[in-house]
């Protein structure tokens, strides 16, 4: 018995040292344009899209598992491996596009901060650089272990979400059957939704990172099956935190046929359906969700920066020995937060224009990690078998037809 009890307790303390990846990764996608999105898609459809949640979330586990894998067994980033195997241009194309759309997607971060504040009377010209300096100064002044311990401890702000889903009073036989049985009306609306839920959960920037950070946290191929767990919870706590924001919004303003346009929206409009609880609760979930992923957004582009210039960069190390990494990381914060306070910048462009590039730029990193995945001379016998690669593309193959049924919908009108 004490043998067995002692067995436990290494394989608990085995799995607690590896867990951070994939925990950070899945949460950080619920970031203001992740909870917008489940917000209109529950205002506008109630539960009876609920299942596009279920399949986001099982392409959250297949991808963020291979981009730990690859990380792990070749310790290196992603577009370090994208330059490595398709050249310099191709490489330099994938990071132009993935620096120009998270500058857009911080703007989206600190725009949650700054629309989160609000509702509490405090102006985005304090909130927003107040954020932005303690997201820098809680990233850039740590060790790893403690940056991690602090984002993690962050992420505890999800919880608001789950409590504000239960508040709202949802019919919870509606969303079983919404979640289980797949239904759709065939309209470019639609279409457009359930194209932009699998977007904003499985983000390019999320993908670079979850590799990144394996490589920084220096996990071995040892730890992968402790590492699967933790991708695992990642995902199926960003699709629980989407689910209870969904049925929050579907028991209250698809009840009453009210429409928002962001995550700022439904909170307001939550207080007078659900009470000023379940208002506040999900008001406190957009700040919380806007600063995890304000202070993870920078991180994964500087990350990527450096794995394409070849330089070396991971948290722990000090300043004169990562100035590109440092700079990057601050570099982006500051556009960021001026974007966010420049008076009449075009912020609502500025975010969907993002998401489209976003939607363009995952087809083809989606099928670039497919190839890298199952490389033998690269991943040896960690290379992704026949099975494996046939549940990649078909993956692959439902987000290419959702990004191309939506192109052809807004091409026809």
């Amino acid at each position: 018995m004490r043998i067995r009890r002692r067995g436990n307790r290494i394989r608990l303390a085995a799995l607690l040292a590896v867990l951070g990846p994939g925990l950070l990764a899945g949460l950080s996608d619920d970031d203001p344009a992740g909870i917008t999105t489940y917000s209109v898609l529950g205002a506008d459809h109630g539960y009876q899209l609920l299942w596009v949640l279920l399949l986001s979330t099982v392409a959250l586990v297949i991808f963020h598992g291979l981009a730990a894998r690859m990380g792990v067994v070749t310790g290196q980033g992603l577009i370090g491996l994208v330059r490595q195997r398709y050249g310099v241009k191709v490489g330099g194309a994938v990071l132009a596009t993935l620096v120009v759309a998270n500058i857009g997607t911080t703007c989206a971060e600190f725009a949650g901060i700054a629309a989160g504040f609000e509702i509490f009377g405090v102006s985005r010209y304090i909130s927003v650089p107040i954020a932005a300096v303690a997201v820098s100064l809680l990233v850039l002044r740590g060790s790893f272990h403690r940056v991690e311990r602090l984002l993690l401890v962050v992420s505890t702000v999800f919880l608001a979400y789950i409590a504000s889903g239960f508040l709202a009073g949802p019919d919870w036989g509606a969303a079983l059957r919404g979640t289980m049985v797949p239904s759709m009306p065939l309209t470019g609306e639609a279409i457009a939704i359930v194209t932009a839920t699998l977007g904003t959960t499985l983000a390019p920037w999320g993908l670079s990172f979850m590799q990144s950070y394996a490589v920084d946290k220096k996990l071995r191929p040892e730890d992968l099956p402790a590492e699967r767990v933790d991708v695992v919870t990642g995902a199926l706590l960003t699709g629980v935190i989407g689910f209870f924001v969904v049925v929050a919004c579907a028991a209250t303003l698809h009840r009453d046929g009210l429409r928002i346009d962001d995550a700022a929206d439904a909170a307001v409009a939550l207080q007078p359906l659900a009470g000023e609880a379940a208002a506040t609760l999900f008001a406190i979930g957009l700040i919380g969700a806007s600063f995890l992923a304000a202070s993870i957004l920078p991180l994964s582009t500087a990350y990527s920066v450096c794995e394409y210039a070849g330089f070396e960069a991971a948290i722990d190390d000090p300043y004169r020995e990562a100035r590109t990494f440092y700079l990057t990381y601050g570099i982006i914060s500051l556009i960021g937060t001026a974007i966010v306070l420049a008076p009449g910048v075009p912020l609502v462009t500025i975010l969907v224009g993002t998401q489209v590039l976003n939607a363009v730029l995952l087809v083809p990193l989606l099928i670039a990690m497919v190839g890298l995945g199952r490389d033998r001379d690269l991943m040896g016998e960690f290379a992704a078998g026949r099975t494996a690669t046939a549940v990649y593309l078909v993956t692959t193959a439902v987000v290419v037809a959702c990004v191309l049924t939506l192109g052809l919908t807004v091409l026809a009108g």
